[in-house]
């Protein structure tokens, strides 16, 4: 595989000078422009740019000593030159594409530099899918860097992956080129207690000299946080409030407020800047999930730049947030992140820092989009066939398989409820009066019930539970292989026949969503890929999603963006309640507990 790179500050640190002096000429020179400077936030108005070798050689108020016979002049036409834009946290399999179909989806929204964590693929494919990603991500336009995942399963005990992650496994990857340190610590219970585990792939990354993620999803700012912070990770975007953002800078951790699909914690975060004035060098803005039809319809880090500035924060701070802030927080800041000498030739050229609409965009020196449009290659690997074969059920499902038998003689029991919360990953513990009906529990609206469909080993287990939120009314059910982060197959339905037939149809494709409504199927999303991604094009998978997503409200799904929280009610590390292979997850306490909590 040839990849397409570009070359050190080192192998061209003589052409650079050469061009900064006037020895010799730029490959590209844009003027007329003003140049957004994110090291001493402000705006450098008719400074120009040279580029040469995909780097940044001259930056200043005049490159014409810089410019040859051949050298690309570029009109900048009074618009503002910023640096190409960076996401800190993000997960390219929530996109539903592949490394190169998920790039070629942002670049046109002007993202240059992503931090990725492949942990949903290590949890299906282990190991080798980290690779996988890795190297179609190294081949790319844009600088895509991976982070190792830290945990799979992210909960020991509690759920049961596909692969197994240790620390033989980070010490391998941290040699690897495009590795940038190890993907967030979901397991910070296990941090919390020292587990010899998790405090040596943390070891491993730092022996590396590299970056270690975090994620704290718990509201206990007690000493379990400090003990947590005491572990090592660098970083955490688990933060939903001002408090958390506070807590997490003071320990020295960056606080990474993301806005998704369907997560929305920079508005309450970032008043911990706008208002309390801390130190904004320490915040960063991120993604974490985006699905293909945010991506294509809505835009990415610019989305979340637009979010943070309309949440009142500086123009120039939020740009911040975005490059130099990231770039710096990964050890990066002599390589990218800003326009400046030696890095690399991210820029993008919008007429209005506000808006920020993405009219050109460059990276390692080249257009790469204009107006929108994306205007390079994004190549693809050859994935193996045995990635498009990971959706094992073991046997065909029936309605029966989806049956939750009441204990003898109850006309009534008291349940413990997954309660999803609208726009944040945490659900609530909800207890609830649910109905018996021939013996079987019968959930009505706003209950209805979830199973997991074990898919990786074909046991044929199937563990049922209830969850209130979504609204859904009538004979329907929606089956995803996407689950957060085991990835088995999650089931929300309100009617056992359709759950069946719909669990059964995502055996049949190899994986993706599909959506039932009165046996009929009136949505599909095809995700052969692990059972999580596509390697069609963006926009062929948004246009499915967005089916998906209108099948959902057909079906009486009142939530925003509700696939996200589908996707993640099996996530057995954030609170306060899931569901996993093993049975009803209480997170609060990170134990198993039983569905039904009274007979009445």
């Amino acid at each position: 595989m040839e990849r397409l790179s570009l070359k050190s500050w080192e192998d061209c640190a003589a052409t650079l000078v050469a061009v900064a002096a006037g020895r010799a000429p730029a490959d590209t020179v844009i003027r007329g422009g003003k140049v957004v400077n994110v090291h001493t936030r402000e705006i450098l108005d008719g400074w120009q740019v040279a580029i040469a070798e995909g780097r940044f050689a001259y930056v200043g108020p005049d490159a014409s000593h810089s410019m040859g016979p051949d050298t690309d002049v570029i009109e900048a036409d009074g618009r503002y030159l910023i640096p190409g834009l960076c996401d800190g946290h993000m997960h390219i399999e929530s996109g539903m594409l592949t490394p190169a179909e998920f790039a070629a989806a942002v670049i046109p929204h002007g993202t240059t530099t992503m931090f990725t964590d492949p942990h949903e693929i290590a949890n299906v494919l282990g190991l080798e899918g980290v690779r996988l990603m890795h190297d179609e991500a190294l081949i790319q336009p844009i600088s895509i860097f991976m982070q190792m995942p830290s945990c799979a399963p992210s909960a020991p005990g509690l759920e049961t992956t596909g692969y197994e992650i240790g620390p033989e496994d980070v010490a391998e990857a941290m040699t690897w080129p495009g590795i940038i340190g190890l993907g967030e610590m979901m397991n910070f219970p296990g941090v919390v207690k020292g587990s010899q585990q998790m405090l040596a792939e943390i070891a491993e990354t730092q022996k590396a000299g590299k970056t270690v993620g975090g994620h704290y999803a718990s509201p206990d700012l007690g000493p379990n946080f400090h003990a947590y912070a005491a572990g090592g990770p660098a970083d955490d975007h688990e933060g939903t409030c001002e408090a958390d953002a506070i807590a997490r800078v003071r320990q020295g951790m960056r606080s990474m407020m993301r806005l998704g699909s369907a997560w929305y914690d920079v508005e309450t975060q970032i008043t911990a800047v706008t208002e309390k004035g801390l130190d904004p060098r320490n915040f960063i803005l991120c993604t974490d999930d985006c699905h293909s039809g945010t991506l294509v319809n809505d835009g990415h880090m610019n989305r979340v730049v637009r979010h943070a500035i309309a949440s009142g924060c500086d123009p120039l701070i939020a740009l911040q947030m975005a490059t130099i802030n990231t770039a710096t927080h990964f050890g990066l800041e002599r390589e990218l992140g800003s326009i400046a000498p030696g890095r690399r030739a991210d820029v993008i050229l919008t007429s209005d820092l506000s808006e920020l609409p993405i009219e050109v965009v460059f990276a390692k020196g080249q257009r790469i989009a204009e107006d929108g449009v994306i205007t390079t290659e994004c190549p693809h690997i050859d994935w193996p066939a045995h990635a498009r074969d990971t959706v094992r059920l073991g046997k065909v499902l029936s309605a029966s398989n989806f049956e939750i038998p009441a204990p003898h003689g109850a006309a009534e029991v008291e349940a413990r409820v997954i309660g999803v919360v609208e726009n944040q990953a945490p659900t609530k513990a909800l207890n609830r009066r649910v109905a018996v009906k021939q013996g079987l529990i019968e959930p009505e609206n706003p209950i209805c019930q979830i199973a997991l469909v074990e898919r990786h080993r074909a046991t044929g287990d199937v563990v049922n539970a209830l969850v209130e939120g979504f609204g859904y009314q009538g004979k329907m059910a929606m089956a995803s292989t996407v689950a957060h982060d085991s990835h088995h197959m999650i089931v929300v339905g309100t009617d056992r026949d359709n759950m069946a037939i719909a669990a059964n149809r995502l055996g049949e494709v190899g994986g993706g969503v599909t959506v039932y409504k009165d046996g009929e199927e009136i949505a599909l999303v095809e995700l052969p890929i692990a059972g999580l991604m596509s390697d069609s094009p963006a926009s062929d998978v948004a246009a499915k999603a967005e089916k998906m997503v209108a099948a959902m409200q057909s079906c009486g799904c009142i939530l925003n963006n509700a696939y996200m929280q589908h996707s993640l009610l099996a996530l057995v590390v954030i609170p306060e309640l899931r569901i996993s292979d093993l049975g009803l997850v209480d997170v609060t306490r990170f134990e198993l507990t039983d569905l039904i909590e009274e007979t009445i």
